[in-house]
């Protein structure tokens, strides 16, 4: 009876730590109270009423994106901003934040398992905002961080069909990946930003100048986040494509058991997380086996204890699709696995089975029984 008992509150105490907190939370979105902006706290994300379309022509699809933000933390990551295209789920063009440097993922169409990216370091600070200004054309791309270059790719390009789809900020589009921090602008463009542009760019932000939409040619979207309060960032072009504030937190097409290798994120915290997931399968593998073991005779109470975490596992990872505060992947799934089995080896390890043995020992003394495995 002691052994069900402890097995039902290792079970209850997994579901609940794997589930919690069983619904959408709320899209920790606010604006900022000094200044214009939002804020994005640790569940927060933006979506755009409507998909962006290429503007450009065949023969002209150079393209600029500009971004005036500053994050939260500079120890960890997330996706600050996403172009994502729901009916073939491509992101074509990602925006990512790695400590203090910026990560720029780009996507082919035509080859969905295939993804490059750079990697621009030294770029963000917790104290002031950065303007981000990223051109591109068949020559490659420019990075200037506040109107000053810091560094130019030739052999990496992105068009503005890159530019295209839902725009999502704060998460990525298939799983739960968030940016925490201020966002103060945003713009796009139809062309390449000159040298001068851009530092024409940097002081009409800065100062505080509306940005009219004369500033610049070829402007597909200009946000000034200016707006103080509601449940919209306004497009100052195209209202169409207007930013909206849902009321809960939200992944815009939650992958089902994500494979591992997609699931991979470079850094401390997914290598803590993998800890995570195996330690905490180890009781249920500990007691499952001690319970199991009474009750079966079979000799097959190893294969079937790994069975049950298995299908623990499998359970949480299929409610977390529907969760999007949560992941499902497979790589939980193995590590949670492996962590069941450990348990299992745990309780046939001669210290763990002389504790037990002690325990029986002193139980039988007082008139309880107790049976090891």
């Amino acid at each position: 009876m002691l052994l069900r008992v402890i097995c039902a509150v290792v079970l209850l105490a997994i579901l609940i730590a794997g589930l919690w907190p069983f619904r959408a939370p709320q899209n920790e979105v606010s604006w900022l109270s000094k200044g214009d902006g939002l804020l994005f706290g640790k569940y927060g994300s933006i979506v755009s009423a409507s998909p962006f379309k290429a503007h450009a022509s065949e023969a002209d699809n150079s393209c600029s994106l500009e971004i005036w933000l500053k994050p939260s933390r500079v120890d960890s990551g997330g996706i600050i901003l996403a172009f994502y295209r729901p009916e073939s789920q491509l992101a074509p063009l990602a925006l990512r934040q790695y400590h203090t440097g910026l990560v720029i993922e780009r996507n082919f169409e035509e080859r969905f398992d295939e993804k490059t990216e750079i990697y621009i370091g030294d770029v963000f600070n917790v104290q002031k905002p950065v303007l981000l200004t990223i051109t591109s054309s068949k020559a490659g791309t420019a990075i200037y961080v506040d109107r000053t270059v810091v560094r130019r790719v030739p052999n990496f390009a992105f068009s503005n069909r890159h530019l295209t789809g839902q725009l999502i900020v704060g998460n990525a589009p298939s799983t739960s990946y968030t940016w925490s921090g201020q966002l103060k602008g945003l713009a796009i463009y139809d062309h390449e930003l000159s040298a001068a542009e851009v530092s024409q760019s940097f002081t009409a932000w800065t100062d505080g100048d509306r940005l009219n939409a004369d500033n610049h040619r070829s402007v597909v979207a200009r946000y000034l986040f200016d707006e103080g309060k509601g449940h919209v960032v306004h497009n100052q072009v195209d209202s169409a494509t207007n930013l909206l504030i849902p009321k809960r937190f939200f992944v815009m097409h939650e992958k089902f058991l994500e494979p591992p290798w997609d699931e991979f994120r470079p850094g401390w915290h997914y290598w803590k997380n993998i800890g995570i997931n195996v330690v905490g399968f180890i009781p249920l593998g500990f007691f499952f086996y001690a319970y199991l073991s009474q009750s079966q005779r079979s000799g097959n109470s190893t294969a079937l204890t790994i069975v049950v975490g298995f299908a623990v596992s499998l359970t949480i990872e299929v409610l977390q699709a529907f969760l999007p505060t949560r992941d499902s992947g497979m790589t939980d799934l193995i590590t949670n696995t492996v962590g069941t089995a450990i348990g299992v080896m745990a309780f046939r390890h001669r210290v763990a089975q002389g504790v037990i043995r002690a325990t029986e020992l002193r139980a039988e003394r007082r008139g309880v029984s107790v049976v090891s495995a």
